[in-house]
């Protein structure tokens, strides 16, 4: 099945961003550290233009640290961008993307008025918590599930800066499948609109084929099955997750290993690569998916339309 949330508050905060851009200074834009391509949302790109941009790979305790100094070579490569991996719990990481995004700067333009940063980020990659620790302050809500901040604000008494704290939102058609899929399994889509057994089957043949020495640990497994449903009845069996007459319970089991893997009770996990994105992006180019087809619309520079919310052709997960 195909993935994809964009409720009416984001459709807002997209051309509530749209509006705001020509007077920020730069971008900090969080990502999540264990899917850094699929956390990317790419209206940013259209909507950023050519400001300054430090794309910041949150909870990198998490991830996996090899791959996430993949995808900060990664991600520098790019004109007009730093990237930084930071920890939730490490204030004084947050605190010093300040300080770079000073040096992204002219120096004539820090003198003159406070610099206005707009923080961006899909739903649940901590974008809250990044902006309490620059503030120094708890004003932004926080919660471990998406969608928590609905309107857009602006926070003051941040030393020469002003924080422009923005609704995480999503892009219209989740494309392609897997960045649905990994987005639903990190937690950036609300459960409402997400079949557990679905993504417990995505985030089982991930573990099968990238970390299978970390199911053998967390579950006590002697030997892994090939097929995802039968690596499900098999921890089911290990964590009471069946039912009377030994039926296994497919939904109790999948929500069982998404929360584990989104906890890190797994061990630290990442969900993509820079080489492993490469391919797939090389796959669209030559597929020829138009900015339309994702969804993208008034954010490349057309006329300003309405917002509406679209299901993404069905394809297997990538």
């Amino acid at each position: 099945m195909a993935i994809n949330w964009f409720p009416g508050h984001m459709a807002t905060a997209k051309k509530e961003i749209r509006r705001a851009m020509p007077d920020v200074d730069f971008i900090l834009e969080i990502l999540d550290a264990r899917i850094p391509f699929s956390s990317e949302n790419p209206m940013v790109v259209a909507l950023r233009g050519h400001k300054p941009c430090i794309k910041v790979l949150n909870k990198c305790d998490l991830a996996d640290a090899r791959v996430t100094e993949a995808w900060l070579a990664h991600l520098e490569r790019i004109p007009g961008v730093k990237a930084r991996a930071i920890q939730s719990n490490q204030p004084s990481q947050a605190r010093a993307l300040l300080e770079l995004g000073r040096s992204l700067l002219p120096r004539d333009r820090t003198a003159h008025r406070k610099i206005l940063v707009m923080v961006l980020g899909v739903p649940n990659v901590g974008k809250s918590t990044v902006i309490n620790s620059l503030a120094r302050r708890s004003i932004a809500k926080t919660g471990n599930k998406p969608a928590v901040t609905k309107a857009q604000q602006r926070i003051h008494n941040v030393g020469d800066f002003i924080l422009l704290d923005t609704p995480g939102f999503l892009w219209p058609r989740l494309s392609p499948a897997a960045c649905g899929y990994r987005l639903a399994v990190t937690g950036a889509v609300a459960d409402t609109v997400v079949d557990y057994q679905d993504i417990g089957e995505f985030a089982a043949r991930f573990l099968l084929q990238s970390y299978p020495d970390a199911l053998r640990a967390r579950y006590n497994l002697d030997t892994l099955p090939d097929e995802p449903k039968a690596l499900l009845e098999a921890i089911a069996a290990r964590r009471a997750c069946v039912a009377r007459g030994g039926v296994v319970d497919f939904q109790k089991v999948s929500e069982l290993l998404v929360r584990e893997l989104r906890q890190g009770l797994l061990g630290r996990l990442s969900m993509e690569s820079p080489p492993e994105v490469a391919v797939v992006e090389a796959g669209l180019a030559e597929a020829g998916l138009a900015e339309a087809e994702l969804g993208l619309g008034e954010a490349v520079g057309g006329e300003e339309g309405e917002d509406v919310e679209g299901d993404a052709p069905v394809e297997d997960p990538v």
